[in-house]
């Protein structure tokens, strides 16, 4: 059954793909953030991504729909770093799994500057946003009310096969595409879908939460700090979400709240002393090879070789050590730096767009695609999504936002409106002259 709905929707995505690059973008960004075709018995096993990006590009090429090229500074250090992964990839321990990996990246980041060419419009930014929030939400939304029902007794787990797989990534991954919730629920009409929109918020925190995730707990905390700090009415804030994360815990059985009185003793914690065992491996790796050890970096010969514990073979889990460790100091440095850049891009359409009410949509975008970020920054020191579509996809998110803002696409939206509302209008005098010129 589950075929029979896929196949046919997925098949037309790839033909309006051909048609309007654009749909074929919102396509591959729904099929690789949800990864429906995981739950199927025949798409499992099939290239279902690779179809809509080929079809996507195909359409790039030979239709006319409206291209732009265009370079940031963030597209441009995100280039930067395709291109240096690139040229670690020969220089690793283990080529053959770097190679898979690595063709894994490069899809994701290609098509992320692909959707630059052909994703201009409000309707474009603010559409990618709901494709993102639906594919995870439908996860966020699933892991709350099991958390509610088992009562916190069970961990929630992400989509076989995918970067959210583990219960940790699922956690974070659920953490960022909370603010992006937030940013459409101040931006609808519809009183039922802002309704919606705050019950899929608090199911996606619980969902976090009954991951027992410490990374995404951390992550959830620093972007309650962000919001905190930005509101006007700090007291009153203090106070709602002190009350809303009472509500939230309660439903915590002791079993997180032991797990997550870990935080703060890591030196009897396995995990949290492996982790930091990896880190100091990755370190001392990156020091003796400048290009770094390849996207596989986790096997037991370099760990007798650079780790202070050979024996204590952990994966780094954090996406610093994780970029450090695989393509070295240069590596790590374009990678901060265009999270930087991103950070600083979203923090000017905050500020920048409230001088015009036609941008000021735009205002509460870069506001949280910030505290997505600081969700990123924080839980992402303990978590290994280095390579992750969604954080490009909020890069994606300012780009287009700022672009939209610098250019006054505005104005060209609403000259496009007055047009076509113009010749809707007339067509009823044509019509009403036509019998008395006959």
């Amino acid at each position: 059954m589950r075929d029979m709905v896929l196949g046919p929707l997925i098949l037309a995505l790839a033909g309006l793909g051909l048609l309007h690059p654009w749909v074929g973008i919102l396509g591959w960004t729904w099929i690789s953030m949800m990864n429906p075709h995981a739950y199927s018995w025949h798409l499992n096993s099939m290239p279902v991504a690779a179809l809509l990006a080929g079809a996507t590009l195909l359409g790039i090429v030979f239709t006319r729909d409206r291209r732009h090229w265009f370079i940031t500074r963030e597209t441009a250090v995100l280039m930067l770093f395709v291109l240096w992964m690139s040229l670690t990839v020969p220089f690793s321990f283990y080529l053959e799994e770097s190679l898979r990996l690595w063709n894994r990246v490069l899809k994701i980041d290609l098509m992320v500057l692909a959707a630059l060419l052909v994703l201009y419009s409000r309707k474009h930014i603010v559409a990618l946003v709901w494709v993102l929030v639906v594919s995870l939400g439908v996860y966020g939304v699933k892991g709350g009310l099991f958390t509610l029902a088992t009562g916190g007794g069970y961990r929630v787990w992400g989509p076989s096969g995918s970067y959210i797989e583990g219960n940790n990534e699922l956690a974070l991954a659920l953490v960022m595409i909370i603010p992006l919730m937030r940013f459409l629920q101040l931006n609808t009409t519809s009183r039922w879908v802002g309704r919606g929109l705050l019950l899929a918020m608090l199911l996606c925190a619980v969902a976090a939460l009954g991951s027992q995730s410490r990374g995404a707990l951390l992550a959830i905390a620093a972007m309650v700090l962000v919001l905190w700090w930005r509101s006007e009415r700090k007291l009153a804030g203090a106070v709602g979400l002190l009350v809303a994360g009472v509500m939230l815990l309660s439903f915590m059985p002791e079993t997180w709240w032991t797990r997550m009185a870990t935080i703060g003793e890591f030196e009897s914690d396995t995990s949290a002393t492996g982790r930091i065992n990896a880190w100091w491996m990755a370190w001392n790796l990156a020091r003796d090879n400048f290009m770094g050890g390849g996207f596989m970096v986790s096997k037991a010969p370099l760990f007798a070789l650079y780790a202070p514990n050979p024996q204590a073979i952990h994966a780094a889990h954090s996406i610093y050590f994780m970029v450090l460790g695989e393509h070295g100091f240069p590596g790590l440095f374009l990678f901060l730096l265009m999270w930087f850049f991103v950070w600083q891009s979203a923090g000017r359409l905050r500020r920048q767009a409230l001088w015009q009410p036609q941008t000021r949509w735009l205002s509460s975008l870069g506001a949280m695609c910030q505290v997505s970020l600081a969700g990123y920054a924080v839980g992402g020191a303990f978590l290994s999504l280095s390579y992750y579509d969604l954080p490009y996809n909020i890069l994606l998110l300012v780009v287009l936002g700022c672009r939209w803002m610098d250019t006054k696409v505005w104005l060209l939206e609403a000259q496009e409106a007055e047009a076509a509302e113009a010749k809707v209008s007339a067509a009823p005098a044509v019509r009403r002259a036509l019998p008395a010129t006959l």
